[in-house]
């Protein structure tokens, strides 16, 4: 059976037999799905490992960010500053919070937020109360940049580090702030020149997935961190006014890793079998789908915003702690491929000596990539390239609901017809990474 099992990017990836073995333990143990001792655990491991005061679970990143955004209570109708070249998993949020979301570009170099529109937009944009910075694909931002524009701005700085646990930034610039606003800005965030710093530390609130394709995952889950002791106290609140999704949610997400593990992956191909399984799984709602029908319209479903249950915390700190071992895994693929692609018309990932990236995905551009090379390795079992194939993914996004207007960021438009994913997971072995090379050298 596994020569049928795909080279995946977002089947659960990080999926381990020691995670199979523990969903297994945990679905029969219900009366350890709400309550426990993991969520307490989870939260102390993070706020360690970060060196922030507070941390708080929830059962998405999504939920998360909204969590932050309600802390924080602006006035209804508020501008949120958020780059596309993303998920709508970010928009969405704010939408729900009932503010508006501003799209700036990103930035062709490193998929971040791009500096020069950052500028642009804050000042056709005067009253926007905040701006959130992603780390896409693993890649720090720019925050030495990034910090002087807030502090000279006055917006409060909100990180997205969905896909960059572990990531680290070394700031090479002390600033000066000479803003008649800095009386809003956050003290607990100053920078040190010298001093690498985690993302996730740089600004006022800060927010990580463990969906099913991040850096850890325990099918959904999420942590909203700050350094604030007035947002985290109502990060508290709102962690608990939120309360727990129900056993039945809980379920769907235990049994996703073992579905996958010993039905969906094996079969995959094969008659195409996995597919359908998996398809039928979750229309039947025996599964979940990373992506609700309404979160592409913009609406918010049932089971979001809700506080993280402990059977999730356990699965999650299973994989927290593997954290080091899955990214040192992904330096070691993403040197593979710097070093088999470095002479190829594949435009390969930028490195900056500041900058420590993890490698959630290993993004590499080229002019083919959605017209030829996309459709034709799903023919050789390898099912790659999913993030991001429109400026607001997924495809099927009804961008207009999300308040995005085609035309408004080339970049992210551009980019999104030119990159290509290659998998870093700790399930990609030399061999799988030598088979992708091997495949992408017939467009050189």
């Amino acid at each position: 059976m596994s020569y049928f099992k795909p080279i995946s990017i977002s089947l659960s990836p990080n999926v381990e037999k020691d995670d199979v073995k523990l969903a297994l333990n945990l679905i029969i143990r219900p009366w350890l799905w709400r309550n426990g001792k993991a969520v307490k655990e989870i939260e102390d491991n993070f706020r360690k490992y970060l060196g922030v005061k507070y941390a708080f679970s929830f059962n998405s990143g999504r939920s998360a960010f909204f969590a932050i955004l309600k802390a924080l209570d602006f006035p209804t109708e508020s501008e949120v500053l958020l780059q596309a070249f993303t998920c709508n998993a970010v928009p969405n949020p704010i939408l729900w919070a009932e503010f508006q979301p501003i799209y700036v570009d990103c930035s062709k170099e490193d998929f971040n937020i791009d500096i020069e529109d950052l500028k642009k937009k804050i000042s056709e944009n005067p009253d926007a109360k905040a701006v959130v910075v992603q780390n896409t694909f693993g890649l720090p931002c720019n925050m030495d940049e990034i910090n002087l524009i807030v502090r000279q701005s006055g917006l409060i700085l909100i990180e997205d580090c969905a896909h960059s646990l572990g990531a680290e930034f070394l700031p090479i610039t002390n600033f000066e702030i000479n803003s008649e606003k800095k009386d809003n800005l956050d003290k607990n965030s100053k920078l040190v020149m010298g001093e690498a710093k985690k993302v996730g530390t740089f600004g006022k609130a800060s927010f990580f997935s463990f969906s099913r394709d991040k850096i850890i995952s325990s099918v959904y889950g999420g942590m909203a961190t700050t350094n604030d002791d007035q947002l985290g106290e109502a990060l508290r609140h709102a962690q608990a006014e939120f309360g727990m999704p129900n056993s039945f949610w809980i379920f769907q997400q235990l049994l996703h890793p073992i579905l996958l593990n010993y039905i969906i992956l094996p079969i995959y191909d094969f008659l195409d079998l996995g597919k359908i399984f998996l398809v039928l799984a979750q229309v039947l709602h025996i599964l979940s789908k990373a992506v609700s029908w309404k979160e592409k319209r913009g609406q918010r479903p049932d089971y979001f915003p809700k506080a993280l249950p402990n059977a999730q915390a356990t699965m999650a700190l299973n994989q927290f702690n593997k954290l080091e071992k899955f990214n040192s895994h992904r330096q070691k693929i993403a040197d593979y491929y710097y070093e088999n692609l470095k002479d190829t018309k594949f435009e390969l990932p930028k490195q900056f000596p500041n900058r420590k990236n993890v490698f959630l995905r290993f993004t590499v551009k080229h002019k083919d990539a959605h017209d030829i090379i996309y459709k034709a390795w799903h023919k050789q079992n390898i099912l790659l390239g999913d993030w991001y194939t429109t400026p607001i993914a997924p495809f099927d996004t009804k961008i207009e609901e999300i308040k995005y207007k085609s035309g408004s960021c080339i970049n992210a438009e551009r980019l999104a017809k030119i990159t290509l994913n290659l998998p870093t997971h700790i399930n990609i072995s030399q061999k799988d990474a030598e088979r992708i090379v091997n495949f992408l050298k017939k467009y050189k």
